[in-house]
């Protein structure tokens, strides 16, 4: 059987462990993998996702009239990434470029070829700070699957199962590892405890009592175990505060509970090296799921750029501040007030244009790939279903018919200091005076007239400019952002084979690593700052480049 002398033990069933199951059972090799969950959670927390994909150069980056190149998206990647440490960039920076040629060329290809579809619409995630050659993307790049995170989790899921039928691949769920087999040097197995049985449904928190204990040995082992995202003792241990400021003291959870990042601290003690701890990439736009499937359940507005964005004082975050142009930099001006959260003012027509929900559960027209549904739920009058739900039933929103009632309902909701009505109104009646026009010396105002310059944001996503204050367009929708806690842009050092480096700088007999464990490849491909569509793929890419290894290695 597999399960008694498998080739490979691959710890963690989320999208990383998958792909590398997948290149492995492709190759022949014999592939154990350990999960801590039960079957129903295959795929981990890449089967919420959107399923945003970052690519470069492609035909429906083309129709759309965008010109995108390698060159340029490495310009924007090394722009964002900001690199500066020796020793602990080193591989990041080799993966950086190594990544960015995978998704100019054989990355779309690659999906293809396993069935992936994309929608013909490319959204222009994380615009950045308005540097040339600083942060931010410089086209449009976030291609949507059809299908959303399932269908990326179930391109790879489908041959990972049928290699289990054929009896090249064993799972063992409800296996927590930990600790790492070392012997001479090597990383030959996994040692653990047998969790408790449980039938929960994907994503629900499960219990973490003891029945009994294991070891397995293999010739290799691949750590696919995902981040520290639902891990807020460890987040807050890690804060960058010189960075970001000091560390929220409420945060909500995009990711499940079983997002523990248990395998970096086990994996650093069998000596890999763990590096960029500090690097974080939460998000400003969190809601209070008002249906929550885990605890402290969080959903990610994705917004469009014509909201205004207050912070908790009332003040209207400054350049480049604005939804969907810098994650960190905003966090930064939020932080700063000594408040953990901020407010998004807007009206009935942005919602309904504007506002997109992460989360493959959010979008069902998407996800359940109905084009029917697409049509109709887009079509319709009112913001999509979701965004209605959370608009009637979310504690983080407030509708009202003028400011006065606005700012009344927003006092409710604060966690900090009373707001002033005709302040806030005062930052609004100057905003609309900058709409009349088509140009203007606001920055947000010409972000947003810079937007609806590109076909895909005129059509779906970015709303015609207006008054926020005029009645036509209103009711004015107000929403308490809160920070939401999300992935690890640091983790275990690995060369481009994804084998795991020890802090000597030389690689660990043994050990390899992929997926959001290992930064995404490098322990940190991303650098300080992500682009977005980049993580699933990175798991894809260094889940790949484990795989493929490990297969020439074995022969």
């Amino acid at each position: 059987m597999v399960s008694d002398t498998p080739d490979v033990i691959v710890v963690g069933a989320g999208l990383a462990g998958l792909v590398a199951t997948y290149e492995l059972a492709r190759a022949g090799r014999r592939v154990l993998v350990v999960e801590q969950e039960n079957r129903n959670n295959l795929g981990g927390q890449a089967f919420w996702s959107l399923g945003g994909l970052f690519l470069v150069d492609t035909p429906e980056q083309r129709r759309l009239g965008v010109k995108d190149s390698y060159e340029l998206a490495l310009q924007d990647w090394m722009g964002s990434a900001g690199f500066d440490r020796d020793r602990e960039d080193h591989w990041a920076r080799q993966w950086a470029r190594a990544y960015v040629r995978f998704a100019a060329t054989e990355k779309r290809g690659y999906l293809h070829a396993l069935g992936l579809r994309l929608t013909p619409l490319v959204g222009w995630a994380e615009r950045g700070g308005g540097a040339a050659d600083g942060h931010g993307n410089s086209v449009p790049r976030f291609h949507l699957t059809w299908g959303t995170g399932p269908e990326v989790v179930r391109v790879f899921a489908g041959p990972v199962l049928a290699a289990e039928r054929r009896g090249l691949v064993a799972f063992r769920f409800r296996h927590q590892v930990d600790e790492l087999v070392v012997e001479d040097g090597a990383v030959v197995g996994v040692r653990g405890s047998v969790l408790e049985p449980t039938d929960l449904p994907r994503g629900k928190a499960s219990p973490r009592g003891k029945v009994g204990e294991f070891e397995l040995r293999a010739k290799a082992v691949v750590v696919t175990s995902g981040g520290v995202g639902h891990n807020h003792d460890l987040i807050r241990r890690n804060w960058p505060v010189e960075r970001l400021g000091p560390c929220p003291r409420t945060m909500i959870s995009g990711v499940p509970a079983h997002v523990d990042g248990r395998m970096l601290e086990i994996a650093e003690r069998a000596g890999g090296n763990v590096v960029n701890r500090d690097r974080m990439w939460h998000y400003t736009e969190g809601l209070h799921n008002w249906d929550p499937i885990w605890p402290d359940h969080a959903i990610r507005i994705i917004p469009g750029p014509s909201s205004m964005w207050f912070d908790a004082t009332g003040r209207r975050l400054p350049p480049p501040n604005f939804p969907g142009f810098d994650t960190n930099a905003t966090m930064r001006a939020i932080l700063g007030t000594g408040y953990d959260y901020s407010w998004f003012v807007l009206t009935q027509t942005i919602i309904e244009k504007e506002f997109a929900l992460s989360g493959s559960e959010q979008n069902p027209d998407i996800t359940g790939k109905n084009l029917r549904l697409l049509l109709e739920s887009r079509r319709a009058k009112g913001a999509p279903g979701p965004v209605e739900a959370f608009k009637r039933h979310g504690v983080d929103f407030v509708v009202a018919r003028t400011p006065a009632e606005l700012v009344k309902g927003m006092n409710k909701l604060s966690r900090g200091p009373e707001l002033d009505a005709a302040e806030l109104e005062r930052q609004i009646v100057a905003r609309d005076r900058a709409v009349v026009n088509g140009y203007a010396k606001d920055a947000q105002v010409m972000a947003i007239h810079n937007a609806r310059r590109f076909l895909g944001d005129r059509i779906v996503r970015v709303a015609k400019p207006h008054r926020i204050l005029d009645p036509a367009h209103g009711p004015l929708i107000a929403v308490r952002l809160n920070v939401l806690t999300r992935k690890t842009l640091g983790g275990l050092q690995t060369n481009l084979d994804s084998q795991v480096m020890r802090p000597d700088g030389t690689p660990m007999p043994g050990l390899y690593a992929a997926g959001e464990v290992a930064g995404f490849g490098g322990g940190g491909v991303h650098g300080y700052n992500a682009l977005e569509g980049t993580f699933l793929g990175g798991c894809i890419f260094s889940g790949r480049a484990a795989g493929r290894a490990l297969a020439r290695a074995l022969r």
